[in-house]
């Protein structure tokens, strides 16, 4: 295993394209949609470290979210597959006959399943404030807390991601202490066509939070709606259009104070079990202190699923919020709140230690919905290729979306050849198709590929049609 990996990464930095008929330059260069676009393609046995095909594999393209497989990777190769998230309980002060003469904290460090509808407990809040009760604590004097303090959450939202983007369910804030998704359920009046779609309620309700609605009913027959709305403002405007002759209809928005909606409800839900609280649901977003995080008494702890677990949603159903709270959390350190840069650092390091050089790499965020993220095909070659080999590798590959019948790949390459054939992450942002993973030929060898199609004269249907065709040629 030393050997191969010495020597490859030498073999995709020297690969010259090959040329002919099946080659991925003339492949993409003789199509009128991808004469002129930014292609990045790499091929690679992984038993053998034989280059297969390659064309711009150095290019450093927008990776989309084939980004989220190196976030993933390096938290399986970090912690393992059976790593939990924590969720502290804490309380501070004295508890005596029954009363807590002190403040009640919720303490994230980047769980992103809480109450989650992917494999979270929608019952999970009450459970605690069952917990809590059975404690012996009937009355609490102080505040219910939501600590954010393990983070630096001046940059819950990404500052590389679109304004366009900012606002929806995709885009959310990224926290320490996450809930319900971090998603808001906006529900619109769906009329006539040509008509207004005014706000009829939301979900959780949040009185501070004013939503402007200019959404037309029209004939469309999909959610086009979109929601716009700076870090930590008390607006949102929602645009375009829903289908017509609904009624109540359902638009997703990102929820701007998760963690803020979690201690509300916990509080109601203590409040219901018979426990009195003085205070109010506030939250806590400054003030990293790990010695006053060691005065406080823990009440109990919640764990997550497993790593493993989470990494599957990740990746198979392309998880914005999961991805970034799992990127986010691999800056944590005991000396200081986590920040993008950190997470950033702890990643390069990592894989320079591995023999897989991302030094080159542009790196923004770990779900790549940053269109400013550079990633070189052949170094997402490198990292399946030695994902191929790791302690993790069937977990991982689990994780990959199964061609023709899987989450993003359900309609990809179905009915060919190849349908059940190719695990993989696939990648679209505006004018951006990518693909990345592993594909199984007839005769047992296994291919690890990068296919990144950027820029192109058509739209991302069209692209992934043609990045079928070419795939298809590989198994010939």
């Amino acid at each position: 295993m030393k050997q191969f990996f010495s020597v490859l990464p030498a073999l995709w930095m020297a690969a010259v394209p090959l040329m002919g008929e099946g080659s991925a330059e003339s492949f993409f260069a003789s199509r009128e949609i991808t004469r002129d676009a930014n292609v990045g393609v790499m091929v690679v046995d992984v038993q053998s470290g034989e280059v297969v095909d390659a064309c711009g594999q150095n290019r450093l393209l927008p990776p989309a979210s084939t980004l989220k497989l190196l976030t993933t990777c390096t938290a399986l190769e970090l912690w393992g597959a059976d790593y939990r998230f924590v969720t502290l309980i804490e309380a501070d002060g004295t508890l005596s006959d029954g009363v807590l003469h002190g403040n009640l904290y919720v303490r994230g460090t980047g769980d992103p399943t809480i109450s989650s509808e992917k494999m979270g407990d929608s019952r999970l809040l009450e459970h605690w404030a069952d917990r809590i009760k059975a404690l012996g604590i009937r009355r609490i004097t102080g505040n219910v807390t939501a600590d954010l303090t393990m983070w630096d959450n001046d940059e819950a939202v990404n500052p590389g991601w679109l304004w366009k983007d900012m606002g929806n369910y995709y885009a959310m804030g990224v926290y320490p202490l996450s809930y319900r998704d971090n998603t808001l359920k906006l529900y619109l009046q769906s009329g006539p066509e040509g008509t207004d779609a005014p706000l009829l309620d939301m979900d959780p309700k949040l009185p501070e939070l004013t939503i402007r609605s200019h959404v037309r009913c029209t004939g469309v027959t999909y959610d086009n709606a979109y929601v716009y709305g700076a870090p930590g403002s008390s607006e949102r405007w929602v645009t375009g259009e829903i289908p017509a002759g609904r009624g109540r209809f359902r638009v997703k928005a990102d929820l701007p104070d998760p963690a803020l909606s979690l201690v509300r409800e916990l509080t109601t839900r203590l409040q219901t079990a018979g426990v009195q609280v003085d205070g109010t649901a506030v939250c806590r977003k400054d003030g990293f202190d790990p010695q006053a995080y060691r005065q406080r008494r823990t009440l109990f702890v919640h764990e997550s699923p497993t790593l493993g677990e989470i990494v599957h949603e990740i990746n198979l159903h392309s998880n914005n919020l999961y991805a970034e709270s799992v990127f986010r959390s691999l800056g944590m350190r005991d000396d200081t709140p986590a920040t993008v840069a950190m997470s950033l650092q702890r990643i390069q390091d990592f894989w320079m230690e591995k023999g897989v050089d991302i030094s080159r790499s542009i790196l923004v965020d770990g779900c790549g919905l940053s269109p400013q993220n550079g990633l070189a095909p052949a170094t997402l070659t490198a990292l399946l290729c030695y994902m191929y080999r790791s302690a993790w590798a069937e977990v991982f590959q689990k994780s990959l979306a199964e061609a023709g019948a899987s989450g993003t790949l359900r309609n990809f390459l179905a009915g060919t050849p190849l349908q059940h054939r190719v695990y993989a992450k696939s990648g679209t942002i505006d004018h951006l198709k990518s693909y990345a993973g592993y594909l199984l030929l007839p005769d047992g060898r296994v291919l690890a590929f990068s296919v990144v199609v950027h820029n192109a004269h058509g739209s991302n249907a069209e692209v992934q049609r043609l990045i079928e065709q070419y795939l298809l040629t590989l198994a010939r």
